[in-house]
């Protein structure tokens, strides 16, 4: 191999590592709109470790979260403990610019050590997708009541690089809000309200105020 070529490689290699979960870069969260004024984004109520996600009623006097791309109405609080399947990061699409990453995440029986590799977890285009070979780890309707991809929105610049920092395997646990994003031009985004649906719709959208690895 010549030096043009290998040089070519070693560039290859370094934009591989600048844009993978490993960088140093600074990750930011969604810019607010212009003249937003809320409070840091309130937790809701906690799920007890290896629980299953729970979701808890919208205070009557929360208001929404006014961001430039849209302004987030919470449908519901979200706490989560689970494993990270898979990761995937976006930077097109109109979807990127509230949300960088999807977490493909299993809780219960989807949360045992090597579940991922077992299934064959893979993500794109903002979906996740699971196959294995021979017998199932697990009953097909148990996989999909145990495990969902989730689009994360950090709520500020600390959760975003928290985000950036998860990898597959870990366990995480998660705090926020379920929200519909609504943009100026009539653009939609809603998230699942339910960890029994499957297919178009099923996926949450996380207005994420804490991530933490566990």
């Amino acid at each position: 191999m010549n030096v043009r070529a290998w040089l070519g490689l070693l560039l290859l290699v370094a934009l591989g590592w600048w844009w993978s979960p490993l960088s140093p870069r600074r990750q930011h969260a969604p810019d607010r709109a212009p003249g937003a004024s809320f409070a840091s984004c309130p937790r809701p109520p906690g799920v007890l470790p290896g629980d299953p996600p729970l979701q808890s009623p919208v205070p009557d006097a929360m208001p929404p979260f006014r961001l430039r791309a849209a302004t987030l109405v919470p449908l519901a609080g979200f706490s989560v403990d689970a494993t990270v399947l898979a990761r995937e990061d976006y930077q097109l699409g109109r979807e990127s610019e509230l949300s960088p990453t999807d977490l493909a995440l299993g809780w219960g029986a989807m949360a045992a050590p090597g579940m991922a590799e077992r299934l064959h977890v893979t993500q794109s285009a903002r979906w996740y997708e699971y196959r294995w070979t021979g017998e199932a780890p697990l009953p097909p309707a148990q996989i999909a009541r145990s495990s969902a991809n989730m689009h994360m929105i950090p709520a500020d610049d600390a959760v975003a690089m928290a985000l950036h920092q998860v990898d597959d395997g870990d366990r995480v646990r998660i705090e926020g809000w379920l929200v519909q994003a609504d943009a100026p031009d009539g653009w939609h985004w809603r998230s699942s309200t339910t960890r029994d649906d499957t297919g178009a719709g099923a996926c949450e959208v996380v207005y994420v105020c804490a991530i933490t690895r566990m």
